[in-house]
């Protein structure tokens, strides 16, 4: 078995960390790393992501969790936080960063710029939402299997108050909302689920060839 699949074979959405150990730089650095490096939609990046580790900051969060215990035991939590205000503006500096980072200019870019205008842009505001939704469960989702990779425990997380957490942590002033958390550290040896077989369904009911 490759070390990918052993690493989603060991991992879990853990319900209890153990408070006493955190992340090193070394470790953050490399899960920050992985979400900065996620593929997205025209590589747009239409969210945030906030590093919490402040306590004061987290029981405040905690609250708003239905007093979930990773909140406050995990290393630290992750707020994904989408984009409300993806314009022409937020297109258009974009457009820059690529620009000088692949040393071309604007002008090359114009054709792809437009055709942003086009799509994303012409969106409802509810579904230009969903939509940076979308793109922030897949760096969700590269985050996990780099921790499961390096033995880092993480447990995505749904079960809170999107308007409180907005609140909280003053998003909306920043034309952001939250869509999703993850809390990351190293599991505690008193959760009962840390061995549990995995729950999943077989290959013949998941997967269909046509």
């Amino acid at each position: 078995m490759s070390s990918y699949l052993k690493g989603l074979q060991w991992r879990y959405a853990t319900k209890k960390f153990d408070n006493t150990k955190k992340l090193s730089e070394e470790q953050l650095n490399l899960l920050l790393d992985s979400i900065q490096l996620t593929a997205s939609s025209y590589g747009l990046q239409p969210y945030e992501v906030f590093i919490v580790e402040d306590m004061d900051v987290r029981a405040k969060l905690s609250e708003v969790a239905w007093q979930q215990p990773q909140i406050l035991d995990a290393s630290q939590v992750l707020v994904f936080a989408v984009n409300t205000n993806v314009d022409e503006k937020y297109l258009a500096d974009y457009m820059q960063n690529t620009a000088d980072t692949r040393g071309i200019s604007l002008e090359d870019l114009s054709g792809f710029s437009d055709m942003i205008k086009n799509t994303v842009l012409t969106f409802p505001e509810e579904e230009k939402v969903s939509w940076a939704k979308r793109q922030a469960y897949i760096a969700l989702g590269n985050l996990l299997s780099t921790a499961a990779v390096h033995e880092i425990d993480a447990c995505p997380m749904e079960g809170f108050d999107p308007a409180q957490f907005d609140e909280i942590l003053d998003l909306k002033s920043k034309n952001l909302t939250s869509a999703v958390i993850a809390t990351v550290g190293f599991r505690s040896e008193e959760d009962q689920m840390k061995d549990a077989k995995k729950v999943r369904k077989p290959k013949n009911e998941l997967f269909t060839k046509i």
